[in-house]
């Protein structure tokens, strides 16, 4: 027994040295088996480790790996799915971008409306609601306005603010004066107001003062140099709702005296009047405050 197990042993050396030679002859130096490389193949990894590796790591596979169907198939996956989370991360990048130059448009319309918008409103609305805006055309009111003077009104007159005496007045054509007179582009006229309802106006004609209410009244701080305060004599009591105007240059306005035929007495209805002039805006070296000269009738009496 002693001597199979012997030949057995023989056998299998020489076995093992066929194998050798056989493999000599091929050229390959054989690895000898060893302890360390049995350890290694036994911590090589399971085959599902590498296929993890291989899919999600194209570029690290074993040199020896099976490129089978299976495997190119995990490939192609791995990296269409590379590609797909790059192009979203993209495309969510992009995103962001758009919705802030949105923002961005969004915020520079509101601070447009608020530095442009606003401040043209308000001078709309004034316009509308405090301010009345006029071209002079003709010289019934000179030297006070000349022709093509512009001038700014307040519409607060009558309704907020009390008519006075003396006022520079815009008012609606009362009854067709505008047929002797240039008008101001539109139906409406400008007069000095002389007098309120109640008041009596009177004139005793060329180079006499005019009288209200009894009490002669010194015209010369607005009436034209060399004009006197009527050619003719007149006398009118304003009724009850109108007021009776005259223009500063005398000889050439057809105002209240001249109208006192026309169903009522030359007078001018109160709620026809657009406002009050207080500014002469036009032309830049005679900008200025238009005076109603209100002291000229300081001691004009209450109407009886």
């Amino acid at each position: 027994m002693t001597q199979q197990m012997s030949r057995s042993s023989s056998d299998q050396r020489g076995d093992a040295d066929s194998h050798i030679l056989s493999v000599a002859e091929r050229g390959i130096s054989p690895a000898p088996v060893t302890a360390t490389t049995q350890a290694t193949a036994t911590t090589q990894p399971p085959a599902s480790s590498q296929t993890f590796f291989q899919d999600f790591s194209p570029e690290f596979s074993p040199a020896n790996a099976p490129d089978d169907v299976s495997s190119r198939h995990a490939r192609h996956a791995a990296r269409a799915a590379h590609a797909a989370h790059a192009s979203g991360s993209s495309s969510r990048g992009g995103a962001p971008r758009r919705s802030a130059s949105a923002s961005s448009t969004s915020e520079n319309a509101r601070e447009w409306l608020l530095w442009c918008g606003i401040p043209v409103l308000i001078v709309l609305l004034m316009r509308v609601f405090l301010f009345g805006f006029y071209v002079i055309p003709s010289g019934s009111m000179l030297d006070t306005i000349e022709i093509n003077d512009r001038v700014i009104t307040t519409k607060l007159a009558p309704d907020l603010i009390k008519l006075q005496r003396g006022d520079i007045v815009v008012f609606k054509d009362p009854a067709n004066w505008l047929q002797s007179e240039s008008s101001m582009g539109s139906d409406d006229l400008i007069k000095r107001l002389i007098g309120l309802p109640g008041d009596t106006v009177a004139c005793a004609g060329a180079g006499q003062p005019v009288t209200i209410n009894g009490v002669a009244i010194d015209e010369s701080s607005y009436l034209k140099p060399g004009v006197q305060p009527s050619d003719f004599a007149f006398n009118v009591t304003v009724t009850e709702g109108h007021i009776f105007v005259l223009g500063d240059n005398r000889a050439n306005s057809a105002d209240s005296r001249y109208h006192q035929d026309d169903g009522s007495n030359g007078l001018v209805p109160i709620s026809d009047v657009l406002g009050v002039a207080i500014v002469r805006n036009w032309p830049l070296n005679r900008i200025g405050r238009l005076n109603s000269h209100h002291e000229v009738f300081s001691n004009v009496p209450n109407p009886a």
